[in-house]
């Protein structure tokens, strides 16, 4: 078996030094007499495995930067951010494909850049490297799926 990355077993580190990051969703919520969507947006120390979870309102790149600087203001000591390839999320709505091309990576890497982050893709049909929060991502949504029916 191999070993583990450097970014997952670095001892002395604060929580969320190192992050993986992934969307998911859509969730449907009711706002007034209507029904919204809205995104999750899973930030999961990759040492640790403790999630942050943080609301987009929808999939641009403005709702993104918007749930990034929350989670850096709540937690200073990111490094390093990881992510998949948002063009080839394996098993995504086709809807999530589409939105995720025309994030703007440009001004969300200025942003990044900016704070002193480093922010790596895992490689396109990779998707066994975000193993790490795709499996809290089931976990979430199983929550969520149980919270709804309690509440019906």
């Amino acid at each position: 078996m191999i070993d583990l990355s450097a970014d997952r077993i670095t001892p002395d580190e604060p929580p969320f030094t190192r992050v993986g990051v992934d969307y998911f969703g859509p969730i449907e919520v009711k706002q007034r007499r209507s029904t919204v969507k809205r995104y999750g947006v899973i930030f999961t120390c990759l040492a640790i495995r403790v999630v942050h979870i943080e609301k987009a309102d929808s999939m641009s790149t403005d709702s993104y930067i918007n749930a990034l600087r929350k989670f850096i203001s709540r937690r200073d000591s990111v490094k390093e951010l990881r992510s998949d390839n948002g063009t080839n999320v394996v098993g995504a709505l086709k809807q999530l494909r589409e939105e995720i091309d025309h994030w703007n990576q440009s001004r969300i890497n200025r942003f990044l850049l900016r704070k002193g982050i480093k922010w790596t893709f895992n490689p396109p049909y990779g998707s066994h490297f975000g193993g790490v929060w795709e499996r809290q991502i089931r976990t979430i949504r199983q929550l969520l799926g149980a919270s709804q029916s309690n509440s019906n």
